[in-house]
């Protein structure tokens, strides 16, 4: 269990998994991969984390550069936020923006760090391709559906800057198309189909990713948590609550918003949980789809500042999700489900008789500069991290988890902050936080401060 968590307790029983559609639709023969430590081991690479970015990171060391490779999972593999998102793998991972981005880093930069994310979201597919994963891809972008006719207008603008300045195969939707080939309610006002992108089931390309590394080679302890970290010489030694403990050259620090930041001061507060809540309703008859005249697979978000994010599932289930309360109480959760559902029947009427069955939370990470951060600690080259994805983990850890395994395994050992070859926008550690026990209510004002904006926006 964390020291001092910054939310409640219950967010952390990680011998326990989460209520989630996606671990109930698993299949019931289905064994999660790994097994917890039975003795006392060593490696060249230990990995915290057993989520995107540490099996991604384990699947092409031991695949790629048949690297000896230990994954410490504290929960089951997939217990973290990679096993109950909302299966958006698409662009993303800053709240910058495309003109943020190039305010800061500049257009070459941007163009970089973009192509990297197109790059990122083939990973996805192909990893799973090339591995037979069973990830239920749908769709073929994500749709961002304006609310406003004004912020049809926005959006055009954003799309025609990501098409001729950055490469992106995106293009915009017209309201009355959009009826037709997405779905009709009355706030919608036409979308942005910002591509590439699709949805999948995270938990079992989680898992299948797993399955996959340890294929090739890797070791993965679930039920592993790692309780004490200490040093001997250029050894690191991971103790773990099994009682035995990994003695590894290397660490990769893969945690996101289950960040353990009590174990080393080099990941203090880093790392900005922010709560986020699904529901899953029962299966929608073709009457209550075509009530909306729902057609589209793609996932999707709408334009406001605190935005609800949803999908429909291939079971005709249909899945919300959005910001959650600042505490992280079981009562807030129940509190958070039930805005959802009111706020579904506020966007989609005519489901407002539909049953909720399956209710979740979890952390998205943010960070200081609202970019990722992707390096090696400044005081002890040994030490990586990958982390800070602002809501788009799928694609983004994967990518990541692939570029620290081929920076380690290439024997670029030397005391440089973070290959030339990575975009300068995930370059480096970000900024510590100031007052870290303090992280749930800078959260709070800065959501609060997004929501009277989208009030006076009139949405």
């Amino acid at each position: 269990m964390f020291e001092s968590p910054l939310f409640d307790k219950s967010l952390y029983q990680f011998g326990n998994k989460q209520p989630s559609w996606w671990e109930a639709s698993l299949s019931a023969g289905h064994t999660d991969p790994g097994q917890s430590l039975s003795s006392n081991q060593t490696c060249d690479v230990a990995i915290i984390g057993g989520g995107y970015t540490g099996l991604s990171a384990a699947y092409h060391l031991a695949k790629e550069f048949q690297t000896d490779v230990r994954v410490l999972e504290a929960g089951h593999i997939g217990w973290g936020a990679s096993g109950r998102n909302g299966g958006f793998c698409c662009m993303g991972g800053t709240m910058l923006g495309a003109h943020g981005l190039v305010k800061k880093f500049g257009i070459a930069e941007t163009q970089k760090y973009y192509h990297a994310q197109m790059e990122a979201v083939d990973l996805v597919r192909s990893i799973a391709q090339e591995e037979q994963i069973d990830f239920e891809p749908q769709g073929d972008c994500e749709l961002v559906v304006a609310e406003k006719l004004s912020h049809f207008e926005d959006l055009n603008e954003e799309c025609a800057f990501k098409v001729e300045k950055l490469g992106l195969p995106s293009r915009m939707i017209p309201k009355d198309e959009f009826a037709e080939i997405g779905y009709d309610a009355p706030h919608q006002h036409g979308a942005f189909a910002e591509a590439p992108g699709f949805g999948l089931h995270p938990l079992k390309y989680c898992i299948g990713l797993g399955d996959a590394a340890e294929r090739a080679g890797a070791k993965l302890h679930p039920q592993c948590e790692v309780t004490r970290w200490e040093k001997e010489g250029d050894v690191h030694i991971l103790h773990t609550g099994s009682g035995y403990s990994i003695r590894a050259k290397r660490v990769i620090v893969a945690c996101n918003g289950f960040m353990p930041e009590h174990l080393h001061k080099g990941l203090q507060s880093r790392a900005m949980p922010l709560q986020s809540q699904i529901i899953v309703t029962r299966p929608l008859t073709e009457s209550e789809i075509a009530a909306h005249h729902w057609v589209t697979e793609s996932p999707a978000v709408n334009s406001r500042n605190v935005y609800f994010y949803y999908r429909m599932l291939p079971d005709k289930r249909f899945m919300i999700g959005g910001r959650a309360d600042f505490k992280g109480t079981e009562k807030g959760a129940e509190l958070t489900a039930e805005r959802l559902r009111q706020s579904m029947i506020s966007l989609w009427p005519e489901w407002r008789d539909v049953a909720i069955d399956y209710s979740w939370r979890g952390f998205v990470c943010f960070t200081s500069e609202f970019r990722p951060a992707v390096g090696r600690l400044e005081d002890d080259p040994s030490i990586f991290f990958g982390f800070g994805y602002h809501g788009n983990g799928v694609n983004n850890a994967t990518w990541i988890g692939r570029e620290l395994a081929r920076w380690l395994a290439t024997g670029n050992d030397s005391n440089n902050p973070v290959p030339a070859h990575l975009p300068a926008i995930v370059h480096g550690m970000t900024s510590k936080i100031p007052f870290g026990g303090f992280r749930p209510y800078y959260a709070r004002a800065g959501i609060g401060w997004h929501r009277f904006k989208d009030w006076i926006d009139g949405v």
